[in-house]
């Protein structure tokens, strides 16, 4: 018996070894990263709208397209969408596509544009109206001409939102999965939705929040087919879910190590697997953005600081990586305007 036990704690020592060698293999590759910024400026926008926030990113096949809402002050009735186009190495005048108009005498403020491109090339611009996120609703519009022209506006189904602030993504056998969620007076919660590509057959999946008051998810894919979401919470460090049935189900809420101050989050899986979140690596103030990477969605190491000042705010970003492999980011700067950065690993 004594030497039964003998090999048992022989054989976790090694196991629990192994993983320690394993854990320390992953940092050193991620340490081993080295970004480089290849373009970095501030998109220009009229001096008539002094405030932008909550950018969206998507390659098009005529250049980088970006969103953002903008007005006179987030909540302000004036705020609407606006987009612009970076090709050849210069931004577009933006443009409003879209905005809360009800009629002759009620507007609401738009919030969180996400640009997403379906399988047929289409261009879906999501976005919310209301007052307040603890009433807004869904809208979309369609573009067929790589976001030059938009359809009128659509009403998401009711009972769903659409994507909350970062993409959806298409998940095997062709539907949207959308990270969502919501954000009620003492209570914010994570959930997903699930539509067809026609953005028909909507549907809406639970996600256990775990006591987390956690928002904004974005998706990950893992090559064992795991689909992981990263959530902004109250709660001092970026949460997150897994499933390993495509989709239909999700494990509970729980931390991930790192830092989450309250404010937006994006994420990102590249062409070669390796997964990355853009975030604020503190858990109070705006004044910090970065980028770290993980091989397993586990181990994380901060890869690039995007923005380190004693002040000010760089939030809400945005970010995707292209066919050619390099790596485009927006986000919000000092809520003035979005500002973009174009790296490669």
């Amino acid at each position: 018996m004594a030497l039964l036990l003998c090999l048992l704690l022989l054989s976790a020592g090694r196991v629990s070894g192994n993983d320690s060698f394993s854990e320390q293999t992953d940092r050193s590759r991620l340490r081993a990263i080295k970004p480089v910024i290849l373009h970095s400026e501030i998109i220009p926008e009229p001096a008539s709208v002094p405030s932008a926030h909550a950018s969206t990113i998507v390659e098009t096949g005529d250049g980088i397209l970006a969103a953002w809402f903008g007005g006179t002050y987030e909540r302000h009735p004036d705020v609407s969408i606006y987009t612009s186009r970076f090709k050849n190495g210069q931004w577009s005048e933006p443009v409003k596509v879209a905005d809360g108009v009800q009629n002759e005498s009620q507007r609401f403020p738009s919030w969180n544009p996400v640009l997403f491109k379906r399988d047929n090339g289409d261009l879906i611009l999501y976005y919310k109206v209301g007052p307040s996120p603890s009433t807004w609703w869904g809208e979309y519009k369609i573009s067929t001409d790589e976001g030059k022209s938009w359809s009128a506006m659509e009403a998401i189904p009711r009972g769903c939102l659409g994507p909350i602030k970062n993409k959806p993504v298409i998940i095997p056998g062709g539907k949207i999965l959308y990270p969502t969620s919501i954000e009620i007076v003492g209570k914010w919660n994570v959930y997903m939705e699930m539509s067809n590509q026609d953005l028909t057959d909507w549907e809406k999946i639970e996600v256990d929040n775990n006591g987390f008051d956690a928002i904004q998810p974005s998706v990950l894919f893992h090559k064992d087919g795991a689909l992981q979401i990263l959530c902004r919470s109250k709660n001092e460090r970026v949460v997150e879910s897994w499933s390993y049935d495509n989709g239909k189900t999700w494990s509970p809420l729980a931390p991930t190590e790192l830092p989450n101050n309250n404010s937006g989050t994006d994420a990102v899986t590249l062409s070669g697997g390796l997964q990355l979140i853009i975030y604020n690596p503190v858990t109070s103030g705006r004044n910090k953005l970065a980028i770290a990477g993980s091989y397993d969605g586990k181990i994380w190491e901060k890869l690039i600081d995007l923005e380190d000042q004693p002040s000010g705010e760089f939030s809400y970003p945005a970010i995707i990586q292209d066919k050619d492999g390099i790596i485009h980011v927006t986000y919000t700067y000092n809520r003035e305007r979005i500002k973009y950065v174009q790296l490669k690993l």
